[in-house]
């Protein structure tokens, strides 16, 4: 990230942390003193809940308070971004949206949030590599005799997503676009019913963030092929990585963030920042995001804003470089 680009976000952070107090929005004292919601825009099950729900349970017990899961799926992450988007900034409302909610302004004609403009960047959250995974009963365990089957029947083979626009649907179409194959798209309503149906054997492959996949791959259920990038994931040493097998430009991380909605006192913005550095430190957060195959990045405020601004320009050229569309 560039100096200039950081400075730029500092300054808007800054701004808005002044003119939030000169309007006088304050927190309550105490905060938190009742519960606070969390809108997860994907159905239980998927990999944003592999990561808020523990991250509940430990606010739970560092605050005394409870953090309740909203699972509102639907529209590729985008009908629960719209949601929180509205929700009452009071600081008892979040939002956990992942990378998918930065390919949402190149995919959808129109949405009824705006990532940048709604709501104010928290943290970035977890980062975790993208991962093939396959339902072994449908095809090869091995990557050469995968791509072989695949080259040999174009079209016969499909590969399920969390929804038309999500990384695991740009994630296929880079996928198709570098290795010059033909894998139909089949959109579900979230990475949760998705990963199901692989296993169920009713979708041949996904191209999952590994946070999701990974007790499915330890369980048996479900076969890594390839995690993406230029090397192997530490929990998942035996996977190898995209670049060994010929493909050094397949690179795609999922990423799950946390916002609060704009408006939000600056007071509880900086008390909730505390609480997630806090959290991000306890063995119980490490040890079950290292189990994922993820990594809790200090990535916070202005810094991620930055981020996400990047990966919306960045999806933005994959999405008309691959020719993408919703099915």
């Amino acid at each position: 990230m560039s100096d200039f680009i950081q400075r730029r976000a500092v300054l808007k952070w800054t701004a808005f942390g002044v003119a939030t107090q000169m309007m006088g929005a304050q927190a309550e004292p105490g905060w938190p003193n009742k519960a606070v919601n969390l809108v997860v825009p994907f159905p239980a099950g998927g990999g944003t809940d592999a990561f808020a729900r523990p991250f509940s349970a430990q606010f739970a017990r560092v605050t005394g308070k409870q953090l309740v899961i909203d699972n509102r799926g639907g529209a590729g992450g985008n009908l629960g971004a719209g949601v929180a988007a509205k929700a009452a900034p009071d600081g008892y409302n979040y939002f956990m949206g992942a990378v998918h909610h930065s390919i949402a302004p190149s995919m959808y004609a129109k949405l009824d949030y705006d990532l940048e403009k709604d709501f104010i960047p928290l943290a970035l959250m977890a980062t975790v590599p993208q991962v093939l995974v396959v339902n072994p009963k449908n095809l090869p365990g091995d990557f050469k005799a995968f791509m072989d089957a695949v080259r040999q029947s174009p079209g016969r083979f499909n590969f399920g997503s969390a929804g038309g626009g999500t990384s695991h649907h740009l994630a296929g179409e880079l996928f198709k676009l570098q290795t010059k194959t033909f894998i139909t798209h089949i959109p579900y309503r979230g990475a949760g019913p998705a990963l199901q149906d692989l296993i169920a054997g009713n979708v041949d492959m996904m191209f999952d963030g590994l946070g999701s996949s990974a007790q499915h791959i330890k369980a048996g259920r479900i076969k890594a092929l390839m995690v993406s990038g230029s090397k192997r994931n530490p929990s998942f040493p035996d996977v190898p990585c995209a670049a060994e097998l010929g493909l050094p430009d397949y690179t795609v991380t999922t990423w799950y963030g946390m916002w609060a909605p704009r408006g939000t006192p600056a007071d509880v913005v900086a008390r909730m920042l505390d609480e997630i550095k806090k959290l991000s430190a306890t063995d119980e957060i490490k040890a079950s995001w290292a189990s994922n195959g993820a990594e809790f990045p200090n990535v916070t405020g202005p810094q991620f804003g930055a981020f996400v601004n990047n990966e919306i320009k960045r999806w933005a050229a994959v999405v008309k470089a691959s020719g993408a569309k919703l099915d």
